[in-house]
Order: structure tokens, then sequence, then C-alpha cells
């Protein structure tokens, strides 16, 4: 609406996808949402958002809780997106419309960056992503098995408000990121408590056929007690060859006198010539559909320390096995099913979920 009202206000004659005006002429594209950019490509803007329609059942069966299943039908994850950029400088807002197991209204992304020392140095102000972890940098959108691992549940901090700097380089098989951030909550003094987290990659082998990826991080939560202060280092392989891609992470994590560790390692297998999953600054991106759809398949295993709350286990040492398929249907479209199957390593609990989603992207 917004960029409606925009180009109502703009004296113009319309050519061919084109706005013209008297200064730099503005290019109205429609491809992955509404955007709007200036000839120059100095200034713009652009509204996107994503939709992802779950239906689950649940099988959980505990010594403190018995046999329970659950059945739900609702938004997974439902955002809009305003991004942009001037000159040197850009710009998102991301908001949750509705979430699954809360009543949306948060912001999942709110920041400016400044690009102006160049691709190795970028340097962002706000709610972003921390950087530390492949998968839980890689988007919702872009991820192979519908939900992320239970090592990545545990030990990521996924988004918060800090400072990061950030870049790329040799011809962009090369990324890092570190940054400090606020350790936990949204209230008034919650930069007293801080985390530092840190990420470096490389990518010794990246062509348009195949990429090898090597990745590793740390990162520190502080906490009022020293014995909730967490340290975690992580260790990333992953690759794509041809229609084949794989990746695989470890984490191990000091909190207080404690330790705990896991790990998982997940493959796939693009069908129907839809080619190799695309691979960029650091982590794989959504699989390119093709005429007539393209279908993936793919697997995890994983076992140790994490947060298995999908399958309704909680924080546990155990073990978990995931299959899934997708179709993608074009770029905005995606099908897909996944079944997880989980069991303790120090009891006889385990669960297991069945999930089916709907996802539009724009």
């Amino acid at each position: 609406m917004l960029a409606l009202l925009m180009l109502g206000a703009i004296s113009t004659s319309t050519h061919a996808g084109q706005v013209r005006t008297d200064g730099q002429d503005i290019i109205l594209s429609t491809k992955g949402g509404l955007k709007l950019e200036t000839e120059d490509k100095k200034a713009g803007f652009q509204i996107g958002g994503r939709l992802h329609w779950d239906y689950t059942q649940d099988e959980t069966n505990t010594a403190a809780n018995g046999n329970q299943t659950l059945d739900d039908f609702d938004a997974r994850r439902a955002r809009i997106a305003l991004r942009g950029h001037f000159n040197d400088f850009e710009y998102k807002a991301e908001f949750n419309i509705a979430e699954s197991g809360n009543s949306g209204g948060s912001a999942e992304d709110l920041y400016v960056r400044y690009k102006g020392f160049g691709e190795m140095a970028n340097l962002t102000i706000g709610k972003q992503r921390v950087p530390f972890g492949m998968d839980v940098l890689t988007s919702s959108n872009d991820i192979s098995l519908l939900e992320r691992s239970a090592m990545t549940e545990r030990y990521t901090l996924g988004r918060s408000a800090g400072l990061k700097l950030s870049g790329r380089g040799m011809d962009k098989k090369f990324t890092y990121g570190i940054g400090v951030f606020e350790a936990d909550g949204d209230g008034a003094n919650d930069f007293q408590d801080q985390a530092t987290a840190g990420r470096v990659t490389f990518a010794p082998v990246l062509t348009k056929e195949s990429v090898l990826h090597f990745g590793a991080g740390y990162q520190t939560i502080g906490a009022a007690d020293p014995l909730d202060e967490t340290d975690t280092m992580n260790f990333e392989v992953a690759g794509a060859f041809g229609p084949f891609h794989a990746q695989a992470e470890y984490y191990d994590s000091d909190v207080g006198p404690q330790n705990f560790n896991g790990y998982y390692a997940q493959v796939g297998y693009i069908l129907n010539g839809g080619g190799m999953r695309p691979y960029s600054d650091g982590v794989f991106k959504r699989v390119k559909a093709v005429p007539g759809g393209t279908w993936e398949v793919t697997a995890r295993y994983e076992e140790g320390d994490g947060r298995f709350n999908d399958v309704g286990l909680a924080f546990i040492d155990a073990q978990q096995t995931a299959l899934g398929l997708n179709y993608y249907m074009n770029d905005s479209v995606k099908i897909g099913v996944s079944y997880m199957d989980a069991k303790s390593n120090t009891n006889a609990d385990n669960g297991n979920e069945l999930r089916m989603r709907l996802q539009f992207t724009y």
C-alpha cells in the first residue's frame, strides 16, 4: 500500500515496468516481493513477507506425563518485512504477525547497516542474527527439513539486539562475523548481561557445480549468576556436489561447571533437474524450482544434549532421526512434509512428530 501511495504521488508516465520522473528513473519489480529502486541503484525499498502454515501431530511418552497426542493446525510463521537502502546505508524491519506458540507482534529483525567500508567490513546495529552456527543462519524459508536441529535450538541465540561487524572476501569464499549482543530480554537493563559471538567460514571449492564449506564459531553468554554463564564452540562442514548436498555441525558448551555437547548430520538430494542447492555468504539457500516443480528428499540424524521441544522432550540427552520430502512448486510456494522420531539416552522417554507445511514467500 505504501508503494502504491508513493507511485500515485509522483507525476509519471509508465514505460515497460519503469516509472519515469524528472530525476532518476524508478524501476518497479514484483519478483520476490514488491520492490522500488532508482535506476542508478542508489536508493530503493522492498516489501516482502512469509506465511508458513503447518499441520502437526505430536506423540510423546514420558515418565512424567505418560502418553500424550497433540494435533495442531496453525501458522508456524507469518511475517511482513520492509527493507531498503540509500547510498551506503541499508535497513530492515521485519515483524511477526503471528507465530506458533505466541500471539505475534514482535520484531524479528530491526536494524541499520553501514556498507561504506566495502565488502570486507559491514557494520550492523540493532536486532539481527547472531553470527554463530550454519543451521540457525539459514533462513526458515530455505532450510530443507521443516524444523531446525535440536542442537541448533539449544546452543544458539538466533537473534538479539547488538552491534556486529561482518564481511566477505577471497572471491566470496571467505566470510566472518563478530559482535556483542544482549544476552536475553527486551527490558530496560538487558545489556548488563552481554553475549559475544563470532563465526568464520571458508569454501575452498566454490563453483556452479560444487561447494565445500568449513566453518567455526565461538559464543559466550553472560548471566547474573556465574553458574549460568555459557561458553560454546561450534564446528561446521558442508558440501554440495550436483544434486547432492550435506551439512553437519558439532557443539561443545560449558554452562558454569557443567559440560554439554551434541551434533547433527544432514543430507539431501534434489530430483528432476533442480540442479545444485544454491550457496552464498556461508549458508545454503532455497532449492530452485524448475518448470513443473522440483522435488527434494532429505534426512538428518542428531545425538547429544539438545532441545527436543518439537517432539515434546525439551532439554535432554537424546538421539533423533528426521526424514523429509519437499516440493518446490515455484519461487514462492513450497509444500513439505517431515517426520521426526526421538528417544532419550538416559531413560525410556520418547516422542515423534509428523509435520506438513504450505509455505508462501514473497
